[in-house]
C-alpha cells in the first residue's frame, strides 16, 4: 500500500478532509522522527530495526476510525476497519494503540473500551503515538504547547507524565 491507496482507504471509509490531512501530517512527522532515529543510530555505529513502511502506513491510518467515531473508541474502530480490510497486524496494532502514550487495561475498562492494554509495544507504534500527540490538525506543536493543552483539557496528571515520558523515550533516540 502506498500513500495513494491509503487516502482511498480513508476516503472510502468515511474520513472528512479535515482528518485526512492530520493523518497525512501525522505520517510525514512519524517519517520525520523515524528518519532522526535512523540517522542518529548510524551516527553512533548502530543499526536500529525500524519498518518505514509501517511507520508512514501506520501514520496515514491511525485515525480511520473516526470515520465512525470522534471518541476514545475511535482506536478501537481502527482498528475494526483495518482488519476488515485485511491490513497486517503491525499495521492494526499500530492503529489500536495509537491513542495519547497509551491507555492500560484499567483505564480502557473505565472509558468503556474493551478491556486490554492499548499501550505502544513498538517503535513504530511508539513513533505514530508521539507524532499524533505533537500534531494538532496538520501543524507540528512543542511538547510545552502539548502539556498546557492537556492541563486545560483538565487530563489526569499520570497520563500527562505517560506522554512525557514516551516524549523522552522517543529524544533518548534522536541526537
Amino acid at each position: 500500500m502506498n500513500e495513494e491507496e491509503a487516502i482511498a482507504l480513508l476516503v472510502s471509509s468515511g474520513c472528512s478532509s479535515g482528518v485526512i490531512e492530520h493523518c497525512r501530517a501525522v505520517a510525514h512527522q512519524s517519517r520525520k522522527i523515524a528518519d532522526g532515529i535512523s540517522e542518529c543510530a548510524r551516527k553512533k555505529g548502530a543499526e536500529i530495526d525500524l519498518d518505514s513502511d509501517a511507520i508512514f502506513l501506520g501514520g496515514m491510518l491511525h485515525d480511520i476510525g473516526r470515520s465512525r467515531s470522534h471518541d476514545i473508541d475511535h482506536a478501537v474502530e481502527g482498528a475494526k476497519i483495518a482488519r476488515e480490510n485485511n491490513l497486517n497486524d503491525k499495521l492494526v496494532n499500530i492503529i489500536e494503540r495509537h491513542i495519547g502514550a497509551g491507555i492500560s487495561r484499567d483505564e480502557a475498562a473505565e472509558l468503556g473500551l474493551p478491556a486490554r492494554d492499548y499501550i505502544p509495544l513498538t517503535i513504530e507504534e511508539k513513533i505514530i503515538a508521539h507524532a499524533d500527540n505533537l500534531v494538532f490538525g496538520s501543524r507540528v506543536r512543542t511538547l510545552d504547547e502539548l502539556v498546557l493543552d492537556l492541563r486545560k483539557k483538565k487530563i489526569d496528571e499520570k497520563i500527562i507524565q505517560r506522554v512525557i515520558e514516551l516524549n523522552n523515550e522517543i529524544n533518548a533516540m534522536l541526537c
